[in-house]
């Protein structure tokens, strides 16, 4: 992301970076990422007064009475697309959705994130995040339509010439540090023509802004290269699922440690919000197999469990979140998960024993009264539905486009 703040600054760096067009992007409530193109001269009208939108037209926004909706650009968080042509540049800039006096839009998830943030701060709690996205590439067909073809036959970090996605991943990476977002690590992983890009953890605004931004690049790059990205939860039947694990450090002052209560929340209303982390039929044929969890357990290290807490020698303390897939939309998801944490902290939730078991392979016996996840899509929304947490922070229309997806 640019370090750009005014719109001084704006408008010397669109001229040094000859940039011709600029994308005004924000999302509906599924995550969908939706834009506007502005040539650059238009811009100025945008900063000053946003640039409207139909919101009648954008999955639950539910905006038919007041359907003039605007975009106001979050300067900060302009970037170059250097995937498109050097001359006469395209840039990339979030946007917030807003009413016509400039009052935010309640429906923008955006914004309902900020307000989670927000809220945390007041309680002296600064949350992280850091995502892993997983993925596959499937060949395309001579129409350029995606098949079931894997890219490769490789395996977990295999390498070339098994692994025939390491280029792709190399320019992925290096786009995506022009785009001010800075790739941990990448690899292959267990599928044939698997992938996965692991990011370093920020604030939750940029963690969820650059986990949409990831997607975007994702499919972009290998749509130029003749390929198509897929960042289902279970594009093959009998091959492993792709998550969107989440990594979360919780920082609290005057010295506390509310990891352990921040971690209670969230396993008490996870239940409550998975149709929001797994928002598709087949992210449940995901769970349960193949390094998925299904039990609402914790443990340290253990891969099989829900939420795990990660080795570390350099002693800093996180939570994995291994449940989430990628089509969920992260800002929606990240902003459900603090207010799940700050309730577990404001109540002081005791945490449960960690379960030191493999849970794949335990007997029925250890495993007959563990809560679980979720069965269907159908089951989430019911547990959705009729919870109270989901009603005091999903607005109605948010929720009535996700009933409106189940059909």
């Amino acid at each position: 992301m640019s370090e750009i703040q005014g719109y001084e600054e704006l408008l010397q760096f669109i001229e040094e970076e000859d940039i011709a067009f600029i994308r005004l992007a924000y999302f509906d409530v599924l995550g969908r990422q939706k834009n506007i193109a502005l040539m650059s001269g238009e811009l100025e009208r945008a900063v000053r007064w946003g640039v409207s939108i139909d919101g009648s037209a954008i999955a639950g926004f539910d905006a038919n009475v007041r359907s003039d909706l605007f975009l106001k650009p979050d300067l900060p968080t302009l970037s170059i697309v250097p995937w498109r042509p050097s001359d006469s540049r395209v840039c990339r800039i979030f946007c917030d959705v807003v009413y016509p006096d400039g009052t935010p839009f309640e429906s923008d998830t955006r914004f309902m994130l900020k307000e989670a943030v927000r809220e945390a701060a007041l309680k002296g709690i600064e949350v992280k995040f850091g995502s892993e996205m997983e993925f596959y590439i499937f060949r395309t067909d001579e129409q350029g339509r995606a098949t079931k073809q894997p890219i490769d036959r490789a395996g977990y970090m295999d390498v070339e010439p098994l692994d025939a996605g390491e280029n792709l991943r190399r320019d992925i990476c290096f786009a995506l540090l022009e785009m001010g977002i800075t790739p941990e690590s990448s690899h292959h992983e267990r599928g044939p023509g698997q992938m996965e890009i692991d990011f370093r953890y920020s604030d939750p605004v940029r963690a969820a802004d650059n986990t949409s931004t990831v997607k975007w690049a994702v499919r972009s790059i290998c749509a130029a290269d003749g390929y198509a990205a897929d960042f289902s939860p279970k594009p093959l039947a009998d091959e492993p699922g792709s998550g969107m694990h989440l990594n979360i450090s919780v920082h609290s002052g005057e010295g506390r440690d509310d990891t352990d209560a921040f971690m209670a929340g969230i396993l008490k209303y996870i239940r409550d919000i998975t149709l929001f982390l797994n928002r598709t039929e087949k992210s449940y044929a995901r769970f349960g197999r193949m390094e998925a969890p299904r039990y609402l357990s914790w443990a340290v290290q253990n891969r099989s469990q829900l939420i795990r807490i990660p080795a570390d020698p350099s002693g800093r303390r996180r939570i994995e979140l291994r449940s989430p897939d990628p089509k969920a939309n992260p800002y929606l998801a990240f902003a459900l998960l603090i207010r799940a944490g700050l309730y577990g902290v404001e109540h002081h939730l005791p945490l449960p024993a960690p379960m030191d078991i493999n849970l794949y392979r335990a007997e029925p016996q250890l495993t007959r009264g563990l809560d679980q996840l979720p069965g269907s899509l159908q089951e989430a929304w019911q547990y959705a539905q009729h919870s109270d947490f989901v009603q005091k922070y999903v607005p109605a229309s948010c929720l009535a486009a996700y009933a409106e997806a189940l059909s």
